[in-house]
């Protein structure tokens, strides 16, 4: 009986000693860069529209080490520029893989991971015209490459339709992943800014820091113009927003400027330089914007035209479009 019990014991163990092993699995990265030979290279994560310091490795005769662990695979970056925004990029997973890359060249080579395999296959391709990123999730719809590139470089020109088409896709082990939580994200926000709902509510500081809610705006129509000083076509369209005003503002009509500013000394400027009249408020985050992220802000000049009860009667109103719309509800 004795020797039974020592015997499960010592299975109960072995198991023990696996799960741990099984569970302390991680990635390393074995890397080679041609270009520099000494000094430091920086891991990076992309995240909301940008990349964020993960980790450093020292340089040493050329190569590098980075050793660690992945809650999911996800894209990452490699520079040895620091502040750099623009890094070579490439999906980290829970191998060993072996890099080389030249960041002169913006040259990255990864081996000894299948993900990158399928990356590194369409990430020029998908900068070319038709290419099609439903081919792409229909082909691997377990992989988050194809979630990835949806993210990155499609979500801002697919429409709800196509969005929710590409998700339907998608294999359920994606579920609960980040590139496909953020598709679910958007794809809700997107269904919450069709004409007929009702616009969603936000607060932001005016010119002097003082709180602005759309909702106080209620009882007038109201033009939500998401632009930028920074933004040339934003620019450009500004002149045909102020005839717009001039010819309405003596009606119930109102305009909200939400600024993707990131220095306030350039909105004011801009507003200034550009006669916009009307109220305005910014946070000054730039693609951050609160309100920008509840209104799925994917490019600018953008904006939605609202009823004196608050409800989206048209998006995307551009040169005459505005006057016509403008025209039919305010005549």
């Amino acid at each position: 009986m004795k020797r039974i019990v020592k015997v499960f014991l010592a299975g109960v163990l072995v198991m023990t000693v696996l799960s741990c092993s099984e569970e302390k699995k991680g990635y390393t990265l074995n890397g080679e860069i041609s270009d520099v030979t000494e000094g430091m290279v920086y891991l990076k994560k992309y995240q909301d529209k940008s990349f964020i310091d993960v980790d450093s490795a020292v340089i040493t005769d050329g190569t590098f080490k980075f050793e660690g662990m992945c809650s999911e695979p996800l894209a990452y970056g490699l520079t040895t520029f620091k502040e750099s925004n623009r890094p070579l990029v490439f999906f980290l997973d829970n191998e060993t893989m072996q890099l080389k890359m030249n960041e002169a060249d913006k040259e990255l080579t990864v081996t000894g991971s299948p993900i990158n395999d399928l990356y590194f296959r369409n990430v020029g391709l998908t900068r070319q015209d038709g290419y099609n990123i439903d081919s792409l999730v229909a082909a691997h719809p377990a992989s988050p490459v194809g979630a990835y590139f949806v993210i990155k470089d499609f979500a801002w020109k697919l429409s709800l339709k196509e969005m929710k088409a590409i998700r339907g896709k998608m294999d359920v082990a994606l579920d609960g992943s980040m590139y496909a939580e953020q598709i679910d994200a958007l794809i809700h926000r997107l269904e919450n800014l069709q004409v007929g709902a009702v616009a969603p509510d936000f607060t932001l500081p005016d010119v002097d820091g003082n709180p602005v809610s759309l909702s106080g705006l209620r009882g007038k129509y109201v033009l939500i113009d998401f632009w930028a000083s920074w933004c040339p076509d934003c620019r450009k369209e500004n002149p045909n927003i102020v005839a717009a005003w001039d010819k309405y503002k003596n009606k119930d009509f109102t305009i909200l400027g939400v600024s993707l500013d990131r220095k306030k000394d350039a909105w004011l400027a801009a507003i200034e330089k550009d006669n916009l009249t009307w109220m305005h408020v910014s946070d000054l985050k730039d693609w951050k914007s609160d309100a920008a992220v509840l209104y799925a802000i994917r490019w600018i000049p953008s904006n939605f035209l609202l009823d004196p009860n608050g409800v989206i009667i048209a998006t995307g109103l551009e040169g005459a479009a505005l006057h016509e719309k403008l025209d039919e509800v305010l005549r």
